[in-house]
């Protein structure tokens, strides 16, 4: 019987004065210390280039709680015990000799130590070699990464290479924010311990599924790293095809990391290349224009700050999906994302078949099944629309829909939190990596997107426009109707 993972209460945050630190992995500490949900022994060291004291990286960390929590949620007796939870240590990390600084700030510390780089991944083989250069690493260490793991499979191939020089697979923790979120997690739940839905999650009972990840804001400062990048290596590739997998993947026979994980790898080995056959019905790429969000113009994509004239890069790709397995043959999986649309919206539509006959009017010969709609933003809940008679004595033959909906938000009297890092820094604590992907999931993915993208460059389509504050170029709908279906609004 394999022995269960030690709680760790050291934590070490490289980059902890970096926006992805102080905007979202310091609030998520808070909230966890509101809820009681951290050990009384737990340490966290800041480490940064910046020459600070403990009290000038306090006020920092303070300062970024004023700004990035809510106020209804604030309190000062939890801000007091959570600063007196952190040190400082200055290191740059990119000199060796920097880093016995960082062993004397680790000094009685307990061990083993996670550590969370918040940082480039032009930088994670320097770390991890200043971390074995100074003889505090430990085969208990842990050792967590954000997105992008690489810039393709190459690329990310380099990189789990680097990291598995010092840490075994078991040690590595690559993340993805969005499989943090109540929802995400519940999908789970919501698949496999409710038969209403198990019996039918198959193309026998589904005819299709829709995953959207719509984003209002545009590119903001990020002009210069987005534009290497674009929509499909920055969305699709992790968050997109992480909820597919969760969708659909089999039961796992255990409900543990590596349970979940192996059965999230034989999805995305399922899942056709689009290559150049494919790619002109199944792939649209487009580019938001000038246009208008909630009443207020907006920029085109070559009208940001700092950006070039002319550009290629995608900001909004929609994709029709293929597995080719037993369960999931002939239903199309439809996939979209983008910026500078109408709204922020992240939901999974589930549209169920129908039953095949109609009773309720003779004219027509079917009635459209029911509609499972998993929304992450802006609400964390899940919608099942059903069909009724309209109230009323003269209201006999005909049928309306209305969801019967679960906020998790209301229902658990849950804080509304929408990042998601709290989740994951506690499974970070407790060696838990069910939510975390493994070096197969990344590398899978990475194949398949860059299959697409070098069968689009072969390609005659083009990158087609769409004005800011809309759902995406016509071009989208035309993919999704050309089967008779229509975007889920």
């Amino acid at each position: 019987m394999s022995k269960s993972p030690e709680n760790i209460t050291s934590f070490v945050l490289f980059g902890a004065l970096g926006d992805l630190s102080l905007h979202k992995l310091i609030p998520a500490w808070y909230y966890l210390e509101r809820e009681n949900m951290l050990s009384d022994e737990l340490k966290i060291l800041g480490v940064a280039r910046q020459d600070l004291t403990k009290e000038q990286f306090q006020k920092k960390i303070l300062g970024a709680l004023n700004s990035f929590v809510a106020s209804e949620y604030l309190d000062d007796d939890v801000c007091t015990k959570l600063l007196g939870r952190l040190d400082y240590c200055c290191c740059d990390l990119q000199r060796p000799e920097s880093y016995p600084n960082l062993e004397q700030s680790l000094k009685g510390w307990s061990k083993p130590i996670a550590y969370y780089l918040a940082i480039s991944p032009s930088l994670f083989e320097q770390v991890c070699d200043g971390l074995n250069s100074i003889n505090i690493l430990t085969s208990l260490s842990r050792i967590v990464v954000e997105k992008p793991i690489g810039y393709d499979l190459e690329s990310s191939k380099e990189i789990n290479s680097k990291l598995l020089k010092h840490f075994t697979e078991s040690q590595i923790y690559r993340i993805d924010h969005y499989l943090g979120k109540e929802t995400v997690q519940n999908l789970i739940a919501l698949r496999f311990a409710n038969s209403l839905f198990s019996s039918q999650w198959s193309n026998k009972g589904i005819e299709s599924i829709e995953i959207t990840a719509a984003e209002s804001v545009g590119i903001e400062d990020r002009w210069g790293y987005f534009d290497g990048v674009g929509q499909m290596k920055d969305m699709v590739q992790s968050h997109i095809l992480q909820l597919l997998c969760l969708i659909a993947m089999e039961p796992p026979n255990r409900l543990n990391d590596q349970g979940i994980r192996s059965e999230k790898v034989k999805v995305l080995e399922s899942l056709k290349p689009l290559g150049e056959a494919e790619i002109e019905k199944n792939f649209v790429t487009a580019q938001y224009a000038d246009g208008e969000i909630l009443g207020t113009k907006v920029p085109g994509y070559t009208n940001e700050k700092n950006a070039q004239n002319a550009s290629g890069t995608e900001t909004f790709v929609s994709i029709k999906a293929e597995i080719q397995n037993w369960r999931w043959s002939g239903v199309p999986f439809y996939l979209r994302t983008g910026k500078r649309m109408a709204s922020k919206t992240t939901q999974i539509v589930v549209q169920f078949k129908s039953d095949g006959h109609y009773i309720f009017d003779q004219k027509r010969e079917k009635l459209k099944g029911n509609t499972l709609v998993i929304s992450l933003h802006p609400t964390e809940s899940i919608s099942l629309e059903v069909y009724t008679k309209p109230h009323g004595v003269d209201n006999n033959k005909g049928l309306r829909s209305d969801p019967m909906s679960l906020d998790f938000i209301k229902t658990q009297k849950l804080l509304n939190i929408p990042s998601g890092y709290q989740s994951l820094l506690m499974d970070i604590l407790q060696g838990d990596q069910s939510l975390f992907l493994c070096k197969e999931e990344v590398e899978l993915a990475w194949q398949w997107c860059d299959n697409a993208l070098e069968s689009h460059k072969k390609s005659d389509q083009e990158l087609y426009c769409y004005p800011a504050g809309s759902n995406g170029p016509r071009e989208s709908e035309l993919l999704i109707q050309s089967d008779g279906h229509r975007w889920y609004e």
